[in-house]
């Protein structure tokens, strides 16, 4: 299976010192081979940027894009994709020098912002501060770490993106606890995996890898326990999709066996323990007060 990630994002997806890689949307990826193909290494991976992700998937040249890309109208029913589900709930922010005492984004006037192009991140702050009449200008980049390096260069006084990626991108500053993301947030940025337009039997594959990762946490179905004491479980939550998919009996447990559940994924990716330290928040089960939500896999 091809999967399209991005080209370097801590946390989401990056190579280690041994060319494998790791990261949230990496490890999605990992789910959908190992339900489709049985085995979670089964994956190539693509390197995309932020502008050729969406034409890499609609050409053929990806089987799935799984790279923070936020499901919006235009993209949904204009240009041929279908998000199969949300797999993190973001919203748009701005990554600061600590120095400048700013709280809000409201205070950036005059401010040069650095922003990567072809995203929802630029028309977005575009619009934020064109409605509220606070004059800024972007410095605009085609990839992500050449953002990184202006802003780190002090060539633009703040760095806007999804807060995810800002998290990602104030860890690899020299001093990231020099830096802070302004609490406010200028959008929904709802981020999932996605697949073309035209084959609803593949993004149906798709959306139920990603909502059994969220049952399996929320039914305590984990790497440690889906290959012995609810194996029966984790084959029994599969059968609808074994049947009408054409899947292994055990794809859900080659799924959970290989990857985990949602919260593993995050914890091992995202989590306090990890350089991103990020909290659950709205990425959390319903049940915990979040936003994670799925249907039953009944």
């Amino acid at each position: 299976m091809i999967c399209g990630v991005s080209e370097g994002l801590r946390g989401f997806s990056e190579k280690d010192n041994s060319g494998e890689w790791h990261g949230f949307d990496v490890d999605f990826c990992k789910a959908v081979a190992g339900a489709v193909l049985g085995d979670v290494g089964k994956v190539e991976y693509r390197a995309l940027s932020a502008e050729k992700r969406f034409d890499a998937l609609k050409n053929g040249q990806i089987d799935l894009l799984s790279r923070n890309s936020s499901w919006t109208m235009s993209r949904d029913l204009v240009d041929g994709l279908a998000f199969a589900g949300i797999s993190y709930y973001d919203g748009q922010g701005f990554l600061m020098p600590a120095l400048l005492g700013a709280s809000s984004p409201l205070q950036l006037e005059g401010a040069t912002i650095c922003v990567v192009t072809g995203t929802t991140s630029e028309q977005n702050a575009a619009a934020f501060f064109a409605k509220r009449k606070v004059k800024v200008s972007f410095l605009r980049f085609a990839e992500r770490p050449a953002a990184r390096a202006a802003y780190a260069a002090e060539k633009c006084d703040a760095f806007t993106g999804d807060r995810s990626a800002l998290a990602a991108e104030r860890s690899l500053l020299a001093k990231p606890q020099d830096h802070v993301i302004l609490d406010g947030v200028i959008s929904k940025e709802p981020l999932g995996p996605v697949t073309r337009k035209g084959d609803e039997q593949w993004t149906d594959l798709v959306r139920w890898t990603l909502f059994a990762l969220i049952d399996a946490e929320e039914q305590g179905l984990d790497m440690t326990t889906a290959g012995t004491t609810m194996r029966q479980k984790a084959i029994d939550m599969g059968k609808p999709a074994a049947k009408a998919l054409g899947l292994a009996d055990d794809w859900l447990v080659k799924v959970i066996g290989g990857v985990g559940n949602y919260k593993d994924i995050f914890e091992r990716n995202l989590g306090a323990d990890t350089p991103m330290g990020l909290d659950r928040g709205m990425n959390s089960l319903w049940v915990q007060g979040g936003l994670l939500y799925v249907p039953s896999m009944q």
